[in-house]
């Protein structure tokens, strides 16, 4: 099993020049990516994976209608997952503006990989999304890690009785079977802010754009699916197909802050500046090309926290950098194995629920 590696606080004397100067721990790392040109937008790149995706989810289809209603169609639910999968990350870079910088072009991409492949709400996840990265893995700021389904620190744990007691006690042995649900979830989490007074979107032609697209991609899967296969297929393959997405979506984003250093446990937390806001909270995850595709880049998740509009193939390349800008402030910077990455975010789960275990065996 593969090992964290945290390069620890370390002498350096490029810390106390930078601030010496008067500049903030970031603005050095900011200027250095910025003259390598890592900040400079990709499109080709984006467009070859948007046109291959789609040609994926085209095949599906494709081959869905080739085999009929037929219950050897159910494994195709496993490629379209993952074709969605990449969809939902297409979505998050446009919100992030990776893919261009005109503003119009990315509502427009993020409009269509979000709301039509997905049915999930750009505009409720873009709010929630933005103030996760403000302050990441902060307990009172960050909707990410506010208690749900799941909790994060002991203290939330007061309380929770019944179902969501139960729940907690064995979050960590439950979170991969609970995760077949996202998918789900960001269907009505979605729809419920659409619907709601106080919701995200800003205008009355935004609620129409997206609850528009957002009923075209219900009223189309459905369709699609009940044409194709009987009813009880139909179903069978959705169900199918939103559980691999959500345990898929899980994997990408689970081991990202779990069990990583929380703002609000410090007296100086709120005050911290930028860079050691990101690096401080994030997790990066070792690997090659192939882990970059499965998990959309947010393995390079301390890069990503640190330049959001940075595009995701230039993410890796930005890493030398930060790793030894962090060395040489002193700040630690945390990567380790995929397979360590998931047992340190359940062992941190497991560990939070402990009290209530003890409460029960008492």
């Amino acid at each position: 099993m593969s090992q964290a590696t945290v390069l620890p606080p370390a002498a350096a004397p490029a810390a106390a020049p930078a601030r010496a100067r008067g500049g903030s721990e970031f603005s050095p790392l900011l200027r250095t990516v910025r003259e390598q040109g890592l900040l400079d937008h990709r499109p080709g790149w984006y467009a070859r994976g948007i046109v291959v995706n789609l040609l994926g989810i085209a095949a599906v289809v494709a081959g869905l209608a080739l085999i009929g209603p037929s219950w050897w169609a159910l494994p195709l639910a496993l490629p379209l997952a993952l074709f969605s999968a990449r969809a939902a990350f297409v979505g998050h870079d446009a919100g992030h503006a990776q893919i261009t910088a005109n503003r119009r072009a990315s509502r427009i991409l993020q409009l269509v990989h979000a709301n039509l492949l997905l049915g999930m709400s750009r505009e409720w996840w873009n709010d929630k999304h933005n103030r996760h990265h403000a302050n990441p893995n902060h307990l009172d700021k960050d909707p990410d890690v506010a208690a749900d389904i799941l909790v994060f620190a002991e203290h939330q744990t007061t309380g929770r009785t019944g179902l969501r007691g139960f729940l907690t006690r064995h979050q960590a042995l439950l979170f991969f079977p609970l995760t077949t649900l996202e998918g789900i979830a960001l269907k009505v989490y979605g729809v419920q802010a659409l619907l709601a007074k106080d919701g995200p979107c800003r205008t009355r032609r935004d609620r129409l754009v997206e609850g528009a697209l957002l009923l075209a991609h219900f009223a189309g899967y459905a369709a699609l699916l009940l044409t194709l296969l009987t009813p009880a297929q139909a179903l069978v393959f959705a169900l199918v197909h939103q559980m691999l997405l959500g345990v898929h979506l899980g994997m990408a984003f689970a081991p990202n802050h779990k069990g990583m250093d929380r703002p609000d446990e410090h007296a100086d937390g709120d005050s911290w500046g930028h860079l050691r806001r990101q690096v401080l909270t994030s997790r990066n995850i070792r690997g090659g090309a192939l882990t970059d595709w499965f998990l959309g880049g947010l393995n390079y998740q301390v890069e990503h926290h640190l330049f959001p509009s940075m595009p995701r193939p230039n993410l890796r390349l930005a890493q030398p950098a930060v790793r030894a800008h962090c060395a040489a402030l002193g700040v630690p910077y945390t990567e380790t194995g995929f397979v360590d990455s998931y047992r340190q975010a359940l062992g941190h789960l497991h560990e939070v629920g402990a009290p209530l275990r003890a409460e029960g065996a008492a």
